[in-house]
């Protein structure tokens, strides 16, 4: 019994930190501009970033020669960009090609879904639970975040044009609130 609430535990605190929930808005900006997800590619590779992360996360950044703070601060420049892309409806992540697979990986992928905060809580749980507790609850919230990439066309007929304006706005400006915090925890240690 107590397997499973560690399990669910991990599951919850991860569901929590990714927020693939929250980030509908940003998925169906990026589908806008490059016309479709690739969902299979960006669950794989999510989950292959933060799988990889669970093992050797530690001494990937060692070799090299970032510490776990200016990982987090480079996440969070990148996760303002966006916020300030979805307030100001603007593009500053820019492509002359519009590639499917590569907007599936980048922004997707990383840092949306495997950012510095998962991978960050990752390396966290780690002190407190088994590995394969924690990639169990890995893999439970792949399977959600392949379930809302794949539901995206139903989540976007749901809401309407002007419902994904009104959400993209407000979450601009919470990634936009979450940059900032992850910045200034970071930077002012």
């Amino acid at each position: 019994m107590s397997m499973i609430k560690e399990i669910t535990t991990v599951s919850l605190i991860l569901f929590a930190v990714i927020d693939i929930l929250g980030s509908v808005p940003i998925l169906v900006d990026v589908k806008q501009k490059v016309g479709k997800i690739r969902s299979l590619t960006a669950t794989i590779t999510a989950g292959s970033i933060m799988l990889l992360f669970l093992f050797t996360g530690d001494q990937l950044l060692s070799l090299i020669g970032i510490d776990i703070p200016s990982f987090a601060v480079a996440g969070s420049i990148v996760i303002f960009l966006m916020g300030l892309e979805m307030i100001l409806g603007v593009d500053i992540f820019k492509s002359d090609a519009v590639d499917p697979q590569s907007a599936s990986i980048v922004p997707i992928a990383f840092p949306l879904i495997a950012g510095s905060g998962s991978l960050t809580t990752i390396l966290s749980l780690r002190a407190e639970y088994d590995y394969w507790v924690i990639a169990t609850g890995i893999c439970i919230n792949l399977a959600i975040v392949f379930g809302v990439l794949k539901g995206l066309p139903v989540i976007e007929k749901i809401l309407g044009k002007h419902g994904i304006e009104v959400l993209r706005r407000i979450f601009g400006i919470i990634l936009l609130a979450i940059a900032i915090k992850l910045f200034k925890t970071n930077v002012f240690l």
